[in-house]
């Protein structure tokens, strides 16, 4: 419906922290909810994805000090128009536009007041590029090597038709008749004299008599463009990279913004990743588990490790294997590999395999320690209540 906007929802519920929360807990709870809510995941969930950008969001500002600090001072109104981080973007990439600082609301609130435009030509204040976001997708075994991707990105770049100058004709900026350069005019109101920003040059000074028809005075224009992003191995989801000069190119000459990628690694069918420390989980069968073997599993290198399953093990036991982890960034350091035992219970069985385990089962009563523990110690527990 026209008119009505939708409410953010507040960052600290959207990850399920207290505003107390340390940076390990906002991590942790980054972590839980991304994994639960990923569109791989949630295939029949139409609203997992919307989830899972909210998630991210939340996790954006509040993991970045400076950023969490004005989210608790002014709430989401620090970062509209501009101010902080969009959330933009869908499947393997996206981007949006990142504020500075704060000064830059009251810039924009007085440019607004004033006009994008002078009455006489384009203003021409040379100022910094947008920083820019790109949201990528990366498969854990690429986390594990590192790779080499290209974020493909629609942004403003200097204007050719006038090579970034924005005038037409080349030439340079005059200065504004109406501020004589200052970027300021006053007016006296009875006993006050009022200062505004100039409303003909937008408060930069000076003007371009004949703006560019290609770029309307901006002195850059979009084009769509491929940005090479070379990914550390050891990376994980929520990990920023900073291109720097890779962002929007500045009005006028000025500096380009920066390229931030936000990576996003996708959840893998045999391994589950806890920082460094790799899991995965082995079905193995009742036989094995009560008389031990040796088996084969796989790493994430691709390779295979044997493994022995000592007698008697249980479900849920664990074996590590030492340096079969992930990689710490820049570093030769690689965590560990757990495989956790999945003892699974065989189905459809014949009747010739029924009897056998009742058998089985009737003559290893003592095998069972801890059954028999336990019904120990529900019958002690029937007798004092029956007392």
């Amino acid at each position: 419906m026209k008119g009505m906007t939708v409410e953010k929802r507040d960052y600290y519920e959207v990850l399920g922290v207290s505003r107390g929360a340390s940076a390990d807990d906002i991590k942790k709870a980054y972590r839980s909810k991304a994994r639960d809510l990923h569109p791989d995941r949630n295939k029949n969930n139409p609203k997992a994805e919307t989830q899972f950008k909210e998630v991210g969001e939340a996790y954006e500002v509040l993991q970045d000090p400076e950023k969490k600090a004005a989210y608790d001072h002014y709430g989401h109104a620090a970062f509209e128009g501009g101010i902080g981080g969009s959330s933009r973007g869908n499947g393997g990439g996206g981007h949006g536009h990142f504020g500075h600082d704060f000064s830059d609301i009251f810039n924009t609130i007085f440019r607004d007041f004033a006009g994008s435009h002078g009455q006489d030509g384009a203003q021409t204040s040379a100022t910094r590029g947008a920083d820019l976001r790109y949201n990528l997708t990366i498969t854990l075994e690429q986390a594990f090597t590192g790779v080499r991707k290209e974020a493909q990105i629609t942004t403003a770049v200097p204007c050719e038709a006038c090579g970034g100058n924005g005038s037409a004709t080349g030439a340079d900026p005059a200065t504004c008749t109406t501020c004589a350069g200052r970027g300021k005019v006053r007016s006296q109101q009875g006993f006050f004299t009022i200062e505004r920003v100039c409303p003909t040059c937008s408060g930069a000074g000076q003007i371009i008599k004949n703006p560019c028809r290609s770029c309307a005075g901006s002195g850059r224009v979009q084009r769509p463009r491929a940005v090479a992003v070379n990914i550390p191995a050891g990376v994980e989801t929520g990990t920023r990279l900073r291109l720097a000069g890779e962002g929007e190119a500045g009005m006028h000459g000025g500096p380009a913004g920066d390229l931030y990628i936000f990576l996003q690694v996708r959840p893998h069918d045999i391994f589950e990743r806890e920082e460094r420390t790799l899991f995965c989980r082995v079905p193995i069968s009742m036989v094995s588990a009560a008389l031990g073997d040796r088996i084969e599993v796989p790493t994430i290198d691709g390779g295979r490790a044997r493994v022995k399953i000592p007698a008697g093990s249980q479900n849920g036991d664990q074996m590590r294997l030492r340096g079969k982890g992930m990689p710490a960034i820049r570093s030769k350091v690689h965590g560990d590999m757990l495989i956790e035992l999945e003892v699974e219970t065989p189905v459809n069985l014949t009747e010739e395999q029924k009897e056998l385990l009742v058998r089985f089962q009737n003559l290893s009563r003592e095998n069972n320690p801890s059954m028999g523990k336990f019904f120990r110690s529900v019958k002690q527990f029937w007798d004092k209540m029956k007392g």
